[in-house]
């Protein structure tokens, strides 16, 4: 109908609310509400009559009563103040329906719930009505707890009557103990198998995070669960945004480690990206200390260093030239970080940028190990490690290799005794496809001539601090200068920190038992990793793998060579298997009491290659886990003896307790990320 209808047969409706059919009122009602807004004129034409339909015997009347209401509101706002006169009458409404004496309860019985439908309306009609009203809230606070209290949730008619509530007790000026119990409603919606409740729930406390924090901190552990278990892609993007909300100063450092253990697994389909970005967004926000944001930005360039944006790349090497305090602890733990993980974008181009600018501090021997001995690294050894790097397939453009030569061009003057070497690398760039690159490895390789020896220090010094302000802490953090304090050698240390000692100690099993699991999987580190200890035993070496020890890695120098297999003592064992890949244990005694040998041997048995491999181990902490570097990153297909990995294990218990492990193997087949786990329990006994 037009407006000028709406306006001509607005009487008659009027007329028709008072009929004695409850079929009549309630489609007059409805007629009512349809016309409130297609006609402007006719504002207060039915205000008079809501209250008689409010408290209509017939719930549907009543029902159209609440609908026509809320229409009035919404189009009229001024009406708001007038229409809170009503809140009485639907209070006793409900309080009808919610007493066990109700005469029509089984004449409005959903799964058990008495007219959900209705009970819903008026809890919205009460959220519009109470808002910007403490005199309202305070009406509506003891109603509001008897239905947040008495609606049962194990049906979808109560969950959406306790949905509605905790909606109208967060949209009120309700008291602080009621919002608490609606935030532990939306908190049992976290353990609903319902993924639509669950969704729900995590919607409305991204809403009410503001409102409540620290209510809603209480119901972390669910939300990361949530984050971390879901299958479903939106719930864990929402999970996401919640867990981002809660944290702040007091909580960054376990929050951030919890999102950075979900890095291992998570999918690289976007939601990657966004966790990423939100994992530094917290690390640069709400820092302790610039030490610690140093130390978590590079486990975050470990773990997903190709999703680290550029502005962070940039934020990062502002941070570490901003405060000379951390020049020599940045550019050591870089260092030692690209050593056992050169593949990751973002690590390398930082790495590279710091180890050009700061290599001389690098090399100098004032950082001391555990031992209090000096970190041995020579200029050959970084030129090594350039040179590794250099060799590895430019998938990505020539942005790394121009990084690299602006780094050598840098070592020149921090270098001189390698300036002929840096001269022959640089002469490699010169002959590049890229224009950029290679002008500018003409430039460099003319100022390294003898005519500029005079003024090349000067030239290529470091470069000075920007004027651009840095957010975030300022505190340093403790730094041992000139010390830099490393953990304890030998593979013991993990980037995240991570504890398997609770889980590996569990009773053997008596054979291997893999499971093939996706990229991202459910919760690969609860389930595999842990989470815990200051010292734990787990290991992630070659270039592919995962990152190295919390502060350096605990390598102080190049990978070995890869060595000639072990001598065969034991049989060998098959510690896992599946359609595509098959990997052995060759085992022999060690040099040491306790020690062992292990070759890992890895066979391709499909017909298509497995690029980007990385194996991992993690064994209890009763063990000591030393990983070399593997002798390839690719398989290739169909090849019985495709790459090996030697593995040297030492048990402190000299044979009492067995040597297990954990395993975790990720590949790229096809194009697809995989990650494969495991666990070895059949080692021979006495080892």
């Amino acid at each position: 109908a037009n407006p000028e209808m709406c306006q001509a047969l607005a009487g008659e409706v009027e007329k028709l609310l008072t009929a004695s059919n409850p079929y009549i009122r309630k489609k007059a009602g409805l007629c009512a509400m349809r016309m409130v807004r297609k006609n402007e004129d006719l504002e207060d034409k039915f205000n008079h009559r809501i209250g008689a339909l409010l408290e209509d015997s017939d719930h549907a009347v009543a029902l159209c009563g609440c609908s026509l209401l809320i229409a009035v509101v919404d189009t009229y706002p001024e009406y708001t103040r007038d229409s809170r006169k009503h809140i009485g009458a639907l209070i006793r409404v409900l309080k009808g329906i919610l007493s066990s004496s109700y005469s029509s309860a089984s004449e409005y019985d959903v799964s058990g719930v008495t007219d959900p439908f209705l009970q819903v309306k008026i809890l919205r009609v009460l959220r519009v009505l109470g808002q910007g009203s403490v005199d309202a809230a305070d009406d509506m606070n003891d109603i509001l707890a008897q239905v947040a209290t008495n609606t049962e949730g194990t049906k979808n008619a109560g969950n959406a009557i306790l949905y509605e509530c905790v909606q109208t007790i967060m949209a009120i000026e309700a008291e602080s103990g009621l919002r608490v119990l609606g935030i532990n409603i939306l908190g049992r919606f976290l353990l609903n198998k319902d993924p639509n409740i669950r969704y729900v729930a995590l919607t409305t406390l991204q809403k009410v995070v503001r409102v409540d924090l620290k209510a809603v901190q209480r119901h972390r552990d669910m939300i990361l669960d949530c984050l971390k278990a879901d299958n479903d892609p939106s719930i864990r993007k929402r999970a996401l945004d919640v867990a981002y909300a809660l944290v702040n100063e007091d909580n960054v450092k376990n929050m951030t480690k919890e999102l950075q253990n979900h890095l291992i697994t998570a999918e690289s389909d976007g939601f990657k990206d966004d966790l990423v970005m939100r994992i530094c967004a917290c690390i640069e926000q709400h820092a302790p200390n610039r030490r610690w944001q140093v130390d978590n930005l590079v486990r975050v360039m470990c773990l997903a260093g190709d999703m680290v944006p550029p502005d962070v790349r940039s934020m990062f090497c502002h941070l570490v030239a901003s405060t000379p305090e951390l020049h020599a602890y940045t550019v050591h733990k870089l260092y030692f970080s690209l050593t056992n993980n050169a593949t990751q974008e973002a690590l390398q181009h930082v790495g590279i940028w710091c180890v050009g600018e700061f290599g001389d501090l690098l090399c100098n021997g004032t950082a001391t190990g555990p031992d209090d001995q000096p970190i041995q690294v020579t200029s050959a050894d970084v030129l090594d490690l350039l040179q590794g790097i250099i060799k590895q397939p430019a998938t990505k453009g020539t942005k790394t290799h121009e990084i690299i030569a602006s780094c050598l061009m840098k070592l020149a003057a921090r270098f001189p005794g390698e300036l002929e070497r840096i001269r022959k690398m640089m002469r490699k760039f010169e002959t590049s496809l890229s224009a950029e690159l290679q002008q500018r490895a003409c430039e460099y390789s003319k100022l390294m001539e003898s005519d500029w020896d005079a003024c090349r220090a000067d030239v290529l010094d470091r470069m000075p601090v920007c004027d651009k302000p840095l957010g975030g802490a300022s505190d340093v953090g403790e730094v041992a200068a000139p010390s830099i304090r490393v953990a304890n050698g030998g593979g013991q240390g993990d980037l995240l920190d991570l504890d398997v000692d609770a889980l590996l100690n569990s009773d053997p099993v008596p054979a291997v038992a893999p499971t093939a699991v996706p990229a991202a999987s459910n919760d690969l580190l609860d389930d595999v990793f842990g989470i815990g200890g200051p010292s734990p035993s787990a290991s992630a070496p070659t270039p592919a793998a995962a990152p190295v020890d919390d502060l350096l890695g605990g390598l102080f120098g190049d990978s070995p060579a890869a060595p000639a297999p072990a001598a065969k003592q034991y049989p060998d064992i098959v510690a896992f298997t599946c359609d595509e890949l098959r990997v052995t244990f060759a085992i022999a005694p060690g040099g040491a009491p306790g020690a062992t040998q292990v070759q890992a041997n890895f066979a391709n048995l499909g017909s298509a290659p497995l690029t980007n491999f990385v194996f991992q181990a993690a064994v209890p902490k009763y063990l000591t886990l030393a990983m070399e570097t593997a002798s390839t990153a690719v398989l290739a297909p169909r090849t019985e003896r495709a790459g090996f990995q030697v593995i040297n294990v030492t048990n402190s218990t000299n044979g009492a307790r067995p040597i297990m492990m954990k395993l975790r193997i990720q590949y790229t087949m096809n194009g697809q990320a995989v990650v494969q786990q495991g666990q070895v329990s059949n080692f021979p006994q006495g080892l």
